[in-house]
Order: structure tokens, then sequence, then C-alpha cells
């Protein structure tokens, strides 16, 4: 019977033929189709309507249309005229409708939680648990849990095909063994749930050969609308079945990694121990008991395993087990508290992979084999793919590798491999292997599906040597994934364990004369219940022993290749377009060459450069780790913290700021003062002085800078001024080899020459000062000799008399007091009218009472007698003169004392020929100079 249109036929309208209108045979061809359309809207809903009623209808009618072996024509005509146009009207129709309750072999839904022994031998008993949940819509009655035995399956393609399987197949599924190995289940309304268990002897499943076999748990009911027994519900596992051990066993290489998220800061306390800081406290966790790494550690001391260990995890935990800090989210840090937990993780790990001689199931007492990546676990592919091109990205791989070996000696005191790179999920490309063995890895890690082998009818041997002498050790896709998802569901658990164990038997049954070597490599943080189920598998492999047996990773490597399998590496455009979308952006390794050019500059200078190289070059490997790929923000968030908190540092090392300065004369001592607020002390460090005028101002030779921590250091250039005018002086701290350090500091000088009125005023001084003497000297020989201080007075005596009271003599010593008081004689320095007053051995004032006969003092400088006697009869000749004298005078109105004084007596800073000043407090922004202009700008004079 042929088959029915696509579309429902639709009578033509009839042609009306009038005069005017076109024969139906030439009409034009878009009436005809805009009628069609007409005439299909509104079919179209009336057939969307039917089709809600259609399931329960045909569900219900499927057995008596089943078993009488004929369709309704009229069903399969609605259904083929539906299929291609009303299906989409229906969805538009009704978007939003639930889906139907499931129905058939789906109306059930089982799951295994428990099933052992995983490789039954014979004479065992195999233990089934499980639950069984009503999914349907209608009532379950009469179920019944029953054991079904399928044959055994001889390919890997066959085990994945069942895994994948979810409706019962008669015939396909097998039989159903013997009632009384089966158990009743009570009635189950929709979204009941019921437990069951299975006891079945091995013996009757009658598992006549090796191989895997086909195990599935049914559920057999009955309904309402369906009153007769049927498989409403089936789960299918597998059960690999062995009689004795393969003669030539596969050798199975398992990666256990103990890897972990980056965890550390760069920043740490300022004491002596260098307390570190922690990102956050997710670490104390996951090595607590019943944590992550603390289940880690716990099951692979019972398994043979092969340990791949980031070991930036492990000095991350040996930090923990002395005093460390948390940061806070609000900002700050608060003391971290696992110190003990730490303690006790690093013990186990030590004993797990060093155990004493005899103890432990690895290898008869044998050390455990350990694999050390480079530290913090940098991301190859993100460096072949976007940071090989960033100048220096590739330079710290060497580093990093040997850093991970020292830092596992040291932990662990064992001597870990680091042959091995691992890229993300075992993809490379000819960019990735070339990033992988530049830091002296001559093995990477891929995996079976980025390096595929094709046409092979059995799985070829790990090792494939890829040229250069190196080799990649391909580990087989399907068992590296077999745990991947969520394992903390009993039924998947149980079923990838199965579902590995097959698939590991299928691989030792295709080719029992050649001796294999295969490799997992699981996912790199495994959760604890992948941890567990892994275990459970590992741990099977290894007590049964009957087609597998366990082989280190540097045993696989070194294995004969197979000469079928492929060795050839996939070029860059088969890189898994999911895998290169997260990759590490390019910016990132811009980033990261900045932050370590900054500590490259800054470690030049320091005393004690290990307390900031260590803290900073781990962080600067931090940045690149693989553990950032599904975190980019958190990721660009740590790199922006590493450097602020290195620039940071680098800022403590400063220059103060310098206000303007002027220059009286042609040369002058210039003082710049570098402040240290770190707490150690920086070396190495040479400061200049550049001009914007190098003709008219010479700012001298660099300085070396020596400063220690906490402290300020004043260093000082001698400057020459060649001409008058204002410069632009820029002064910048360099490090050994040239480079710029820190930001340069500019201030204004204003050079002044001295003037020639200034000079005038200068040279009128001297000369009053030579005039004075002269004075001096002459009335000292008009006196003549002094009296003798031991000859008897006699008043009566007319030498005496003539002596004392003379009114020349009265004359000539009130104006020896004159010149001889200080600041007198229009510019005479103090200290030589002091000198004057001591060598006349006169006092200041006549010894006797003035008469009318005296004649009178000649004129004298305004107010300097009256001065001197107000000051006392002590101040001419006992005290220091003070710098200046009140009043004018009025040879000098311009008050040349002033001037002289200025020019005579340079500041203490700028005749200090030692050059520096040290002052403590390294806080103190003065350094020992003012920062603070007196009047129009700082003067220093020459």
């Amino acid at each position: 019977m042929p088959e029915a249109a696509d579309t429902p036929a639709v009578p033509a309208p009839p042609s009306r033929g009038g005069p005017g209108e076109a024969h139906p045979a030439t009409a034009v061809p878009g009436r005809r189709l805009r009628r069609r359309r007409t005439a299909l809207r509104t079919v179209l809903p009336l057939l969307a309507a039917a089709l809600t009623a259609l399931p329960a209808t045909s569900a219900s009618a499927r057995p008596a249309a089943t078993t009488g072996g004929t369709t309704s024509a009229s069903a399969s005509g609605v259904s083929h005229a539906v299929s291609a146009a009303a299906t989409g009207a229906a969805r538009s129709a009704a978007p939003s409708a639930p889906s139907a309750a499931p129905t058939g072999s789906r109306s059930a839904d089982l799951s295994l939680s428990d099933l052992a022994p995983t490789a039954p031998e014979p004479g065992d008993t195999l233990t089934i648990s499980g639950t069984v949940t009503n999914k349907s819509a209608a009532t379950i009655s009469g179920g019944r849990i029953g054991l079904r035995v399928g044959p055994p399956l001889t390919t890997r393609s066959a085990v994945e095909h069942v895994a994948k399987r979810r409706d019962f197949v008669p015939g396909v599924d097998g039989t159903e063994i013997s009632r009384k190995h089966s158990v009743r289940v009570a009635g189950m309304r929709p979204g009941i749930s019921r437990t069951f268990r299975l006891e079945v002897p091995v013996s009757a499943l009658k598992l006549d050969r090796n191989g895997v076999y086909q195990l599935s748990v049914s559920l057999t009911g009955k309904t309402r609308a369906r009153p007769y027994d049927q498989v409403l519900g089936i789960e299918r596992s597998f059960l690999p079945w062995q009689r004795g051990a393969v003669k030539k066993r596969a050798k199975l290489t398992y990666l256990w990694p103990l890897i972990s998220d980056s965890h550390l800061t760069a920043r740490t306390e300022s004491d002596e121990q260098q307390t570190p800081v922690f990102l956050d406290d997710s670490l104390a966790r996951q090595i607590a008991p019943g944590g992550r790494l603390q289940q880690l550690v716990t099951l692979g001391r019972e398994l043979p395993v092969t340990w791949v260990v980031d070991p930036d995890l492990l000095a991350a935990v040996d930090m923990m087990t002395k005093p460390y800090r948390v940061r806070k989210k609000g900002g700050g840090t608060t003391e971290g508290t696992a110190q003990q937990h730490a303690k006790e993780w690093l013990r186990d790990l030590q004993r797990a992979v060093a155990p004493e001689p005899g103890e432990g199931s690895t290898a008869k007492g044998a050390a455990p084999e350990v694999v050390a990546l480079p530290f913090a676990d940098p991301d190859l592919a993100s460096l072949a793919h976007r940071g090989k091109g960033v100048r220096d990205a590739l330079s710290s791989l060497g580093p990093a590798t040997e850093l991970a070996a020292r830092t596992v000696e040291t932990v662990l005191e064992t001597e870990a491999s680091t042959d091995f790179a691992w890229p993300v999920d075992g993809a490379v490309d000819s960019s990735i292997v070339d990033v992988a063995t530049s830091a002296g890895a001559h093995h990477v890690i891929a995996r079976s599906d980025s390096v595929q082998d094709r046409g092979l009818p059995y799985t070829p041997s790990a090792p494939r040597p890829i040229g250069g002498g190196n080799t990649a050790v391909v580990a087989d896709a399907n068992l590296s994934k077999a745990f991947e998802g969520d394992m903390s569901r009993a039924g998947r658990s149980t079923s990838a364990i199965q579902r590995f164990l097959a698939q590991a038997q299928v691989i030792a049954a295709q080719d029992p004369s050649q001796r294999r070597n295969l490799l997992v490599a699981p996912q790199r943080m495994p959760t604890v219940s992948q941890a567990q189920a892994m275990a459970v598998a590992i741990r099977t492999l290894d007590e049964s022993g009957r087609w597998t047996s366990h082989a280190s990773l540097a045993q696989t490597a070194r294995a004969k290749p197979d000469p079928r399998a492929n060795r050839r590496v996939p070029s860059a455009r088969a890189y898994p377009a999911a895998l290169r979308a997260r990759e590490l952006p390019t910016r990132a390794f811009e980033e990261v060459r900045r932050t370590r050019a900054t500590l490259d500059d800054f470690k030049v200078i320091l005393s004690r450069d290990d307390r900031v190289v260590t803290p900073f070059g781990t962080a600067i490997h931090r940045t690149m780790s693989t553990s950032w790929r599904d975190s980019p923000a958190a990721a660009a968030e740590y790199r922006e913290s590493v450097r602020d908190y290195l620039l940071g540092l680098v800022r403590k090392v400063r220059l103060i700021k310098k206000s303007d300065i002027t220059l009286s004369g042609r040369s002058a001592t210039i003082p710049v003062t570098v402040q240290n607020n770190l707490v150690q002390r920086v070396d190495g460090l040479e400061l200049r002085l550049s001009s914007s005028r190098r003709i008219g101002l010479e700012v001298g030779e660099p300085q070396p800078v020596v400063v220690d921590g906490g402290h300020s250091q004043s260093v000082k250039f001698e400057t020459t001024a060649k001409a008058n005018g204002r410069a632009t002086v820029v002064a910048q701290l360099y490090t050994k080899d040239g480079e710029p350090y820190g930001q340069p500091m500019e201030f204004k000088v204003k050079v002044t020459s001295i003037t020639s009125t200034v000079l005038l005023v200068i040279s009128g001084g001297v000369l009053l000062v030579v005039l004075a003497g002269i004075r001096m000297y002459t009335q000292r020989k008009r006196r003549g000799a002094a009296p003798d201080p031991d000859a008897p007075l006699n008043a009566d005596s007319p030498e005496n008399a003539d002596t004392s009271d003379s009114p020349e003599d009265a004359s000539d010593s009130a104006e020896t007091d004159d010149a001889s008081a200080p600041g007198k004689g229009g510019g005479a320095e103090p200290g030589d009218g002091e000198r004057a007053a001591a060598d006349t051995g006169e006092p200041a004032t006549p010894s006797g009472p003035s008469t009318s006969s005296e004649r009178p003092a000649p004129p004298a400088a305004s107010g300097s007698a009256s001065g001197d006697r107000a000051a006392g009869p002590d101040s001419g000749a006992s005290g220091p003169p003070p710098a200046r004298q009140s009043g004018t005078n009025p040879e000098n109105p311009r008050n040349p004392d002033q001037n002289a004084s200025e020019v005579a007596h340079p500041t203490d800073e700028a005749t200090n020929p030692s050059g520096t000043t040290d002052t403590s407090g390294g806080g103190d922004d003065t350094g020992g100079e003012s920062d603070t202009p007196s009047g129009p700008g700082e003067k220093v004079d020459r």
C-alpha cells in the first residue's frame, strides 16, 4: 500500500471561468500558492488540537496493534499528514505544555547502589542493592525485581553502546534467571520509591566463557491500562568474568593527582619569620578529616598508583604547620588555626610515598613513584597558544621545574621525577609539545582522543616516540574519563566502576599474546566521591590481578612502543575549541612580564633580597597556574594584587619632595633626601641630578645611596653656577645596571650672583673697620703709657688731676667707647669691637663725673651708646654680640651689616664637608632639611 502524501490533499476551488478571467491551466502560480496556504491555515489548527489526545490513545492501543500485526491506515495517514507541518504548528500552539509521563520500559527508574563483588570468582554470591522509583502516571502493581544476563561483549564499542541504551529490547537484554532469585515489590503509586536487595549465586548466572557480560536488573509489573506482566524499568551494568589469569596481562599505570587551587598570596608579615598570608581558609577545609585532599591521601596510601603532585600545594601546607594569617573578605587578616591538620596531613603523605619496608600494598614495601609537576602547575597550552609571543614568558618553566624538585625533596623527604609534562586534559599539538619539553621534560602525558589511533582493532600501548628524543605517553580516553561527573549518587558510582572494569578486561582480551602498557590519567582535581569510586576500581584490579598488573609511569614510558600506533602530533588546528576558549589570555602573560621586570629591578637594591624574591617569585608562578582556567575573573584579580603589592614595596624607597631653592653665589651645596621605609637596608642605588641648563648650572657627579631600613639619607651635591637665571633640576635614582628606579623628583633652582652694590657695601665696611683701628691706635699713643696700678694714689697730685679730669681725655674716652661698641663703625664685625675694648683696658664710660668744663663728645651713631648702656655693664665685653643691630646706620641706610652677615655666615648644612647626613625615623619626610621655603623660596648660601 503506497504511503500517504506528506501534506493533505486540499481540493482546488472551482474556476469561475467568467469573461476576462484566466483559465485554470493558465492561472497565476502565486494565486494558487496563496489559496493553498489559506487552506493549510484552516486545517492545521484542527490537526494540532487532535494531537494532544493521541498519546494516551496510542499508548493503550499499541499492544493490540502490535499483536494484530496491522496498523490503522487512518492513523498512518494522519501521522504522515502532520509530520511536515502539523508538528511545527502544535509546538507553536502549546510551547509550555508539560512533557508526558514516562511509559513502557521507562515507567520506573532503577538505580544500583551496590554490586559486590565487582569482579566475582567461581563460588561467589553476587549481591546487588538498589532503589526503584515509579516515574509514570499510573500505579504499578505486582512488581518483581529480577536479574538478567545478556551475551558476552567482545569489543569496547559494544560496551559503550550498552552503557548508553535506555529502553528494554527483548532478546538483546537476555532472559530473566530463575524467579527464586527475584524479589517482590509492593504496589507503587506515582513517585513512590522502594529499595531492594538481590543475592544470586554466581553459578546461577551460567557464565560459560571468559569475557564481559551485560548484567541487567529489571522491574516487571502491571498497570491498570496494561494489566499483564511487562518490563516497566531496567538498569544495565557489566560483570567481568575471568577464570584464571591472562597469560600476558596488560600493565596498567594509574595517575593519582594531588593538585589544588592556588591559596597563597604574595603578601607576608614584616616579622623575621615572614608569616604568610592565605587567600582564604579553603585549604584548611580540604586537609581536615573528610576533606578532599585528606581523602586522596588516605585512599592513595593503599593503592598501586603513581602520585602526581603540585609542589605549590606541598609548600602551602608546610607553611600552615607554622603560624600563618588568612585574608578576610572585609579587609585585614585573621590568625590561621589549621596547624594540627596540616601536620597530620603531611605526616600521612610522607608515609604514603615513603613507606617502611614491608608496609603498604603498593609494591610489597617498595616506595611508590612520585612525579612533580612544575611549581604551581603552569598552563602549558595557554603558554603555547597565548604566551609564546610574549618576551620571557617561557623563561619561568625552567626555574619552576627546579623549584618543584627542591620542594618535594624538602617537604616529603623523597626524590621526585620532573621528566613528565601534563597539559590540560592531555590535549596536545606541536606547539604544546615544544613548550612542554623546553623546561627539560622528555615525556608528555597525552590522551587518546587527542593522539588518535585509526583503523586498529585493538588498543595500542601507551608510549609513542614523537621525535627529538621525546615520548608522548598516551592515556586511554575512556578509562581516564570514566569517573567524571557527579559520583555522589551511589547508582552513578557503581555504574562507573563496573564500566571501567569492563573496559579494562576487554582491552586485555583483545590480543592476549601481546603485552601492552596502559595509562589512565583522570581529572586533575577529583572530588571525594570521584576519588572513592576510582579507589574501588583500582583496588579491584589490583586484588584480582587476572587481566592487569601495576606498572610505574617511568616503566610505561620506557616500554616498547607499538609500531602500528600513531606517532604524529596533531596540528594546532586540531586543538579542541572548548579548551582553547578557557585558556589564559595574552594580556595575562604581559602583566606577568611587567611584574617580573619590576621584581628584577627591585631585588638588586636589597641587602636581603630573599625576603622579597621568594614570596613574589612563587606568586608569579601561581599567576600562570592551570587552576585559573575556570576562574578568569579571580585570575585577573590575583595578578593585579601581586603587582600592586610589589609596587607598594618599591615606592617605600623614594625621594622626598623638595621645594624650590635659591643659590646666592657661584657655588653651593644642594641636599636631596632619600627615604627608606622598608625593614631592610637598601644598597646599590645611585642618585643623579640633571639640570635643564647644562651650561648655566652644573649639578655635580652621581652619588651612591645606602640607607638603613626605616631611615632617611641626605645626599649632597656640589653645584656651580655660571650665569644667573632659573633652572629645573631632576633627581632620579638608578640601579647598578643603569635602570631608573622609582619616580623622578623635580624642583626649581634660582641662581643669583653677587652684585656690584653688595661688593661696594662690603668694601665700605672693611674700610670703616680699618679707620676705627687707626683712630684707636692714635688715641692710645696720645695718652702715653698707662699708669702703674701699684703706685699710691694722690688726689692732690697735679698729674693725676690732669689725667682724670682733662676735658680732652674725657672726649677721647667717649669716642673710644663709641667706636668700640658692638655693631658700630659702619659695618665693623662685632668681634673686632670686642677685641678693641679689651685692648684699651678702659671702661666703656668715663671714670669720673662730668663737669661743666668738659668738652662735649663728637656726634656718634645714633642709638649706639644708649643701646650699649641699656644692655648693662657686662654687655660690651663678656657676652657674644648680637648678629644684627637694631636701628639704622646713617652711613649705610640699606643696613649692609645684614647683607654682609648673610654672605659671611653660610649655613652649617651648606659648609658641612662630610656631604651626607643620617637621620633616624623613616617616617620623617624632612630628612634633616626643611621642605618649607622661607619667604619666596629656600635659600642656599655658598
